[in-house]
C-alpha cells in the first residue's frame, strides 16, 4: 500500500472518531497547589489564568469551581483548612512576575469545599503570595501580599484576619516598594512565623529584584511583632533579592531560606532563625530567583527538602545534595505534601498541576 492510501485509508477512520476535552481546558500556568488532608482524592490548583480548579477522584477528572464567584482569574495562592477541609481561602493575582504577570483583586473564601466563594477584600493587594490558616482555627488566616508588581502602593506585606476574612489588620509592612514573597507557619506552634519581604519592581521592559527593604522576618506572637533575623550569624550580607522560607513541620526550630543574594544558596537554621549555616550553593537550585524559588520540608523526615525551580529537585541528606525528580514539565513553582502522608503530593508547574501518590 503506497503512503498516500494509509494517509487516506486513516483519515476516514478519523473522521468517525468524537473527541472530547478531558481538561482542565484552562489549566496553563500553576503557581497555587493545595490538598485536603482527610480525603486522599481531593486536590486544588489555582491557575495564572485559569481560576480554581477541583477533583475529587485523585486528579482523572478536573472541575472548575471559581467561575461566576471570582472577578478574575489569576490564582496565586490556595490553601485548605486543616481543622475544617470545607474551608477553602484563595489568594488572587500571581507573584511570579514576569513580564505577563497576571493580577488580582484580594482574597476570596469557601465554606462549602469549593461549591461557592465570598470576596473577602484585599482588593489592591494586586498579587498574593502565600495564603497560610492556623491549624486549629479556620477562621484565623495570614495573607502574605506582594503588592503591585508595577508602581508602589500600601496594600503589601502580611495581613491578619481572626474572623475569617471579616476583617483585615495590617501587621508587617516595610513600605510601598515592599511586598511579602513568603509565609511560612510553625505547625508546631502555629504562634510562630517566618515571612519573606521582596523588594522588587517589574515594569514592560525590565525586572528588578533586591533592595534595602528586602528580608526576612519572625514573630513569636502570632504576628503582633516582628523581628528581623536575616541579618543573624550566617545568614548572607548584603543586598537580597527574593527569599524563600519554610519552618519543618518535622523538626521544631528548624527553618529552611532559599536566597537571592550575592552568595545565594539554601540555608538552613536549626534554632528558629537565630544563626544560619548555608548547606547548599549549587546555582540549578537558584535559577531565576524572582520567578521561582519556593522551598518546601516534608512533614515527617527532616532531612528531607524539596526545592522548586526549572527543575524539580529533592534532598534526602538535610540539603547537602539533591536530586531531579522528573516532573511532565519543567518551570516549577509550588508543592504541597499531604502532612499525614509524604507520598502523596500535588505539584505545580507552567504546564498545569501534577499528582503524585508515590512520593514523585
Amino acid at each position: 500500500m503506497s503512503n498516500s492510501s494509509s494517509i487516506e485509508t486513516t483519515n476516514q477512520e478519523l473522521s468517525a472518531v468524537t473527541w472530547r476535552c478531558i481538561g482542565p481546558p484552562r489549566g496553563g500556568r500553576v503557581v497555587a497547589v493545595a490538598g485536603d488532608p482527610s480525603s486522599d482524592a481531593v486536590f486544588y490548583f489555582g491557575a495564572c489564568a485559569g481560576g480554581v480548579w477541583k477533583t475529587t477522584d485523585g486528579g482523572t477528572y478536573w472541575k472548575n469551581v471559581s467561575d461566576g464567584f471570582f472577578n478574575t482569574a489569576s490564582v496565586g495562592a490556595i490553601a485548605v483548612a486543616h481543622s475544617d477541609s470545607n474551608v477553602v481561602y484563595a489568594g488572587t493575582g500571581e507573584a511570579c512576575i514576569r513580564l505577563d504577570v497576571t493580577h488580582g483583586d484580594g482574597v476570596y473564601r469557601s465554606t462549602d469545599a469549593g461549591h461557592t466563594w465570598k470576596h473577602l477584600g484585599l482588593k489592591d493587594t494586586r498579587h498574593i503570595s502565600r495564603v497560610r490558616i492556623d491549624p486549629a482555627n479556620p477562621d484565623l488566616v495570614y495573607v502574605a501580599a506582594l503588592g503591585n508588581a508595577f508602581k508602589p502602593n500600601e496594600e503589601r506585606g502580611i495581613f491578619r484576619s481572626t474572623d475569617g476574612g471579616g476583617s483585615w489588620e495590617h501587621i508587617l509592612y516595610r513600605g510601598q516598594d515592599a511586598g511579602a514573597a513568603d509565609l511560612s507557619l510553625d505547625t508546631s506552634n502555629p504562634r510562630i512565623l517566618y515571612a519573606a519581604i521582596w523588594e522588587a519592581r517589574r515594569s514592560f521592559w525590565n525586572m528588578s529584584s533586591g533592595g534595602n527593604e528586602s528580608g526576612l522576618y519572625r514573630s513569636t506572637d502570632g504576628g503582633d511583632t516582628w523581628t528581623e533575623i536575616s541579618s543573624n550569624q550566617g545568614f548572607p550580607e548584603g543586598i537580597k533579592g527574593r527569599i524563600g522560607v519554610a519552618a519543618s513541620p518535622a523538626k521544631s526550630g528548624r527553618v529552611w531560606a532559599t536566597v537571592e543574594s550575592e552568595d545565594c544558596g539554601i540555608y538552613r537554621s536549626d534554632d528558629y532563625g537565630e544563626t544560619w549555616e548555608l548547606v547548599n550553593d549549587d546555582r540549578d537550585l537558584q535559577g531565576r530567583p524572582w520567578y521561582y524559588q519556593h522551598i518546601v520540608p516534608d512533614p515527617q523526615d527532616p532531612e528531607v527538602v524539596w526545592v522548586m525551580n526549572y527543575q524539580c529537585h529533592k534532598s534526602i541528606d538535610g540539603g547537602k545534595s539533591f536530586s531531579v525528580v522528573g516532573t511532565p514539565h519543567g518551570d516549577n513553582h509550588d508543592l504541597w505534601i499531604d502532612p499525614n502522608n509524604s507520598d502523596r503530593l500535588i505539584e505545580g508547574n507552567d504546564g498545569g498541576a501534577c499528582v503524585s501518590f508515590n512520593g514523585g
